[in-house]
């Protein structure tokens, strides 16, 4: 069964994250991508330079008329802007059984900060929410007001104080990680599970986040353990850096190469 995966996110015109790397990453993952609208921007890989949050009451709608038509088979969450959209969505998902992959969208690789910091709180509240949660070291940071985890000791404890604000679990990315290494931890209340990877020498590396979340999305929604779709999510990301020099797009943080199993002749 080709799994019905939702994106909940904004869209970045360049292609590189939000909706758009989400529709890619859920496609080259064998599903069937949907998405809903929280934002427009106008950012390209050198900065995002201007924000338009989309009401919260039509942010509700387009669930809703997704919810009423179409099976779906997993939801991933990507930048919501604000508290009232935070709470919009939080309500247009209550009684959906479908796993919910939280990806806590708050700055962007540039510095922009794409969730006002009123609304952490907010999203805080959202946590429980999800099957799982997939933050970055700052991101971990700012959901729980501590200074930024700098090894892998200070990536566990933070993994654990995520857990107890109530997601199923937490995909801990580390790639914010000094060293040559690049690893993730993936905290369930059963165990802490290290997943290990190099670090890419490129700044081709926008969207990475969106990528994973939504990548990890589709393999739940394809009915894969998570332990299982969380290694699998994590080689897929770790390919599309591996491949991003195959393509030319713009003069700062470039894209991934969402598609490169598809391309002859592709090599890194």
């Amino acid at each position: 069964m080709i799994p019905n995966v939702l994106s909940i996110a904004g869209s970045d015109p360049s292609g590189g994250a939000g909706i758009q790397a989400d529709i890619k990453a859920i496609s080259a993952n064998g599903g069937y991508a949907m998405a809903v609208l929280t934002a427009l921007t106008a950012q390209n890989t050198q900065g995002v330079f201007r924000v338009e949050t989309v009401a919260p009451d039509f942010v509700a709608a387009q669930v809703a008329a997704l919810h009423a038509d179409i099976r779906i088979d997993a939801v991933k969450i990507g930048m919501l802007g604000s508290a009232p959209i935070v709470r919009s969505v939080a309500g247009a998902l209550q009684g959906l059984t479908a796993p919910v992959v939280l990806d806590p969208v708050m700055v962007a690789k540039g510095g922009d900060r794409l969730l006002q910091a009123e609304a952490v709180a907010a999203l805080r509240a959202a946590l429980p929410l999800a099957r799982v949660i997939t933050p970055n070291l700052p991101e971990a940071a700012d959901l729980l007001g501590l200074p930024e985890a700098r090894c892998t000791a200070g990536m566990e404890a933070q993994a654990r104080a995520l857990l107890a604000l109530g997601p199923g679990a937490v995909l801990l990315k580390g790639g914010h990680l000094p060293g040559a290494d690049s690893p993730d931890l993936l905290a369930t209340p059963e165990a802490l599970t290290w997943l290990p990877g190099p670090r890419h020498a490129t700044q081709k590396t926008h969207g990475t986040g969106c990528t994973l979340s939504s990548a990890l999305a589709t393999l739940l929604g394809a009915g894969l353990p998570l332990p299982e779709a969380a290694r699998r999510a994590k080689a897929y990301v770790a390919a599309a850096i591996a491949h991003a020099d195959a393509l030319r797009v713009g003069h700062g943080h470039g894209p991934t190469h969402h598609f490169h199993a598809f391309f002859e002749g592709d090599t890194p």
